[in-house]
């Protein structure tokens, strides 16, 4: 009897993956068989059937998964992965995390195979792992109270850098309720906000014991954290998922607190080296200026001026500028003098001295240097040496026989104050010739 909806294969194809896909049991599960028609291609995947007693299940394992090198047919193996239905060829598969020979037993098959499925989400990626902080102020730690493992840590911290403070997240590190209680305990310190960096650390033990640091809760918890963490689970040889996960992982409770904290003695050396590097850096800088100053120094002392032979030029100079002035005053006495005697043979008063007189005419003072200037009856004045006379002009008939006739005049004495003397002139004595006719008026 058909059914009134029709579906359309892709339609069934798509809710047949879903529903396998989502199934509990399918999703995560671990299944004994023997290996029978292995074929590996060329990308390196590996195409195989399960079989027992007449049943079979067809598996796909993609390469890089954990245990591929253990297929081989015949091989009877544990295989953990999940169902999943193909649409293209309409087959139900089981796609194959992880192998393991038979007698490894399950935990180990179900710690390949979510070792594997982590390690393909990238939580196990070297990019991004982040540095543990060099000198942190606060360390949380994520441990059980009443383990050794808390107190060695403790020891560890006071003796390496007593200035960190501890804060403890208290879990139980063993159990059903192991898993829960450490992922709780990581989003707590993260909550709070004040550790630089989170231990998780436990003892040693057994694949069981250790169970809770490889649970996928954890694993996510500490991948989600955003303080670095630092792993110290089990010891050395043990390899948990959380070691894988963490920031850092040490091989120990102890080695972890070591990871997570500097080592003062190594401080003290680093500082103690580093002041020795200060000081010869420092050293060798002083020197280096103690030079330059010198250098300086010396050139400056070198460019200073010698100011005692500059003394000595100054002195030369002055000596020099002194003769100079004293020659240059000596020659210019000598020319005044010399001036001084020709403006003294130029004087015309020592030329009245002489015996000559100046004839001026009374009315402007002008100078008489020729008859023709003066008419009859023009008063005159004659100055002398030692005095001045008053004259009238007159003109004396020509002679015949000379056109240069003196002029005739009635001088009247006259002092030295323009007063008329009273002394005659003596008759038939003849007057004394006047001065030179290229004399100047100089009075």
């Amino acid at each position: 009897m058909l059914s009134p909806i029709v579906h359309s294969v892709s339609q069934v194809a798509v809710y047949l993956k879903d529903k396998l896909e989502s199934d509990g049991l399918l999703s995560r599960l671990t299944v004994q068989g023997e290996i029978a028609n292995l074929r590996t291609v060329a990308s390196g995947h590996s195409y195989f059937t399960l079989r027992e007693d007449g049943s079979s299940i067809r598996c796909v394992m993609f390469r890089g998964r954990a245990g591929q090198e253990y297929l081989e047919d015949g091989q009877e193996i544990l295989a953990g992965g999940n169902f999943t239905f193909y649409p293209p060829s309409g087959e139900a598969n089981m796609q194959v995390a992880a192998v393991l020979p038979v007698g490894a037993g399950a935990l180990a098959l179900e710690l390949a195979r979510l070792r594997q499925q982590l390690a393909a989400e990238g939580l196990f990626d070297p990019s991004r792992k982040r540095p543990v902080p060099v000198f942190p102020r606060v360390i949380g730690v994520v441990t059980s109270p009443s383990g050794a493992v808390w107190q060695d840590i403790q020891n560890v911290v006071l003796r390496r850098y007593p200035l960190a403070e501890l804060r403890l997240s208290p879990t139980a590190v063993q159990g059903d309720i192991a898993s829960e209680q450490i992922a709780a305990a990581v989003r707590s310190l993260n909550d709070e906000g004040v550790a630089d960096v989170i231990i998780v650390a436990r003892g040693g033990g057994s694949l069981e014991d250790l169970w809770c640091f490889n649970s996928e809760e954890v694993a996510r918890a500490i991948f989600a954290s955003g303080i670095p963490i630092v792993s110290g689970v089990g010891h050395e040889t043990d390899t948990t998922i959380a070691d894988d996960v963490a920031d850092r992982r040490a091989p120990t409770p102890s080695a972890a607190a070591e990871l997570a904290t500097p080592d003062r003695n190594q401080l003290m050396v680093d500082i103690y080296g580093a002041r020795q590097q200060m000081t010869s850096l420092m050293a060798g800088h002083v020197d280096r200026l103690r030079s330059s100053v010198l250098s300086q120094q010396q050139r400056l002392q070198r460019r200073v001026p010698d100011v005692a032979s500059l003394r000595r030029r100054v002195d030369e100079y002055a000596e020099r500028a002194t003769s100079s002035i004293r020659h240059r005053h000596a020659l210019t006495g000598r020319d005044v003098a010399s001036l001084a005697s020709k403006l003294g043979a130029l004087n015309p008063a020592d030329t009245l001295r002489r015996g000559y007189a100046v004839v001026r005419l009374s009315e402007d003072g002008s100078v008489l240097t020729s008859p023709d200037q003066a008419t009859d009856g023009v008063r005159l004045d004659i100055s002398l040496a030692n005095g001045a006379l008053s004259a009238t002009a007159g003109h004396p008939p020509r002679s015949p026989s000379s056109d240069d006739a003196p002029i005739h005049t009635q001088v009247s004495p006259v002092a030295s104050d323009g007063v008329a003397s009273p002394t005659p002139r003596k008759r038939g004595s003849r007057r004394s010739p006047g001065p030179p006719p290229a004399m100047k008026p100089l009075l």
